[in-house]
């Protein structure tokens, strides 16, 4: 029977980046005593409540196990406080499906070579691709002069991408994002930050 004099946890949230997801929350105030939190998922397919690896803890997260972190499988979480005996009320969230909600983060350029007329990006994804997974690299690029005209395109899951028909010994800049089209629509990742670098002669 949950406590009337123990508050229930706020702002309890899922928090995904590039499909490793957490569930995290406020810590609940009491003037006497240290609050331990318990969790419990459920999913779409199996909707009984089950013990994460989070029982009784003191922090206020809690990262999904790894029979959870499917992409595709919809997961409910619910979180308690606890002092002593005492438990607060639950607090659930909303469905989760990491393929519709999870943020992703930039790809990360790991060597530029430069040749007279284009500039060859050793790249990789900011998450592990699985088997079946389809996404393409969107390359942003422009002149590093007064101009601000951008070009960009797009090239499939590659760990090499090109940009071509470039002016030699000139500065170029590029910027690119992940684009993950899934089953429930596309996931636009963030931007990579601008890197500039010069076409050889």
């Amino acid at each position: 029977e949950p406590s009337p004099h123990l508050p229930a946890p706020e702002d309890v949230e899922i928090y995904s980046y590039n499909f490793h997801s957490l569930l995290r929350w406020s810590p609940v105030p009491v003037e006497t005593g240290s609050v331990l939190y318990t969790v419990h998922y459920k999913t779409g397919a199996f909707p009984v409540w089950n013990e994460m690896n989070c029982t009784r803890i003191p922090r206020t997260q809690c990262g999904f196990p790894p029979a959870i972190q499917k992409r595709r499988w919809t997961i409910v979480l619910r979180v308690r406080a606890e002092l002593g005996p005492l438990p607060s009320a639950w607090v659930l969230t909303g469905p989760f499906v990491a393929e519709r909600n999870t943020t992703l983060g930039p790809p990360e350029v790991k060597a530029v070579s430069a040749s007279s007329d284009s500039l060859l990006l050793s790249v990789t994804p900011p998450f592990k691709p699985e088997p079946g997974d389809s996404f393409q690299y969107r390359v942003f690029y422009w002149e590093n002069t007064t101009s601000t005209t951008r070009k960009s395109f797009q090239e499939a899951h590659k760990t090499l991408l090109q940009i071509g028909k470039l002016k030699e010994s000139t500065l170029y800049c590029f910027s690119l994002r992940v684009e993950f089209e899934g089953v429930f629509g596309d996931l636009l990742g963030q931007q990579s930050a601008p890197e500039c670098h010069r076409t050889a002669i």
